[in-house]
């Protein structure tokens, strides 16, 4: 069995959830999926968290190792020949403050990743966890931070929280009938019950005039998942 392309640990996942029209999102669909829906909902996230002991074909890259990303995704199925579905996510972006990340992902994988300044903060005590993520499209500072309990807590099953985290499939958009399908590994995570959250983000300023409303659009969830260690594979090509 060949290596997976990387291994790493996401942790410390703050997910924003909106509800949007589905035709906003349909311009951003790969080949070969179409829009995964809970109950009838069309979700879009803004995710930030961390990437840990990062790893490329088993190998760590110096500096490289952990860094901050914040990406904005929809949530899509593929149908395979055999009728099963895969239920995966699209990236309209991924943020990183690291060159070769961006470089190496969107030559090789074909994302959309862009190259800003970040930074993050923890702070954990006995009561609370406070998490936050900060990216500067120039001199515009944008910011997502909650604050919650202190200890994690397991997701229902066939709840809100369970829809957004059981994605197991990354869909890129490579041409209008090719798509690059990548599988991503990790167990069911566990969340922090979230007690205040606060977003601070120029959605236009940073994703396009598509998302422009989000500026004053108010998410129907926020959540904190604690992550785990997880495994990219190796692409391949829908067509």
């Amino acid at each position: 069995m060949s290596k997976p392309f990387l291994t790493a640990e996401w942790r410390k996942l703050i997910i924003i959830n909106y509800e949007v029209d589905p035709n906003l999102l349909a311009p951003y669909l790969p080949f070969g999926t179409e829009l995964d829906l809970y109950n009838g909902k069309c979700y879009l996230s803004l995710v930030g968290f961390m990437f840990v002991n990062t790893k490329v074909k088993g190998f760590k890259i110096p500096k490289h190792v952990n860094f901050e990303e914040v990406n904005l995704r929809l949530y899509v199925k593929h149908k395979m020949q055999n009728g099963k579905i895969r239920r995966g996510v699209v990236f309209i972006k991924e943020i990183v403050p690291k060159p070769m990340v961006t470089l190496v992902a969107n030559k090789l994988f074909k994302e959309h990743y862009q190259t800003l300044a970040m930074s993050h903060n923890w702070n954990q005590n006995d009561n609370e966890l406070e998490v936050n993520y900060v990216w500067y499209v120039g001199n515009r500072e944008n910011s997502i931070a909650v604050n919650t309990e202190s200890n994690t807590q397991k997701i229902k099953e066939n709840s809100a929280e369970d829809f957004i985290t059981e994605h197991y499939w990354g869909y890129t958009k490579l041409k209008n009938n090719k798509t690059s399908e990548y599988e991503v590994n990790h167990p069911s995570w566990e969340v922090y019950k979230v007690k205040k959250a606060a977003i601070n983000v120029e959605f236009e300023l940073t994703y396009g005039v598509d998302f422009k409303s989000l500026n004053t659009q108010k998410p129907i969830s926020v959540m904190l998942a604690e992550g785990s260690e997880i495994t990219v594979g190796n692409k391949r090509i829908i067509s």
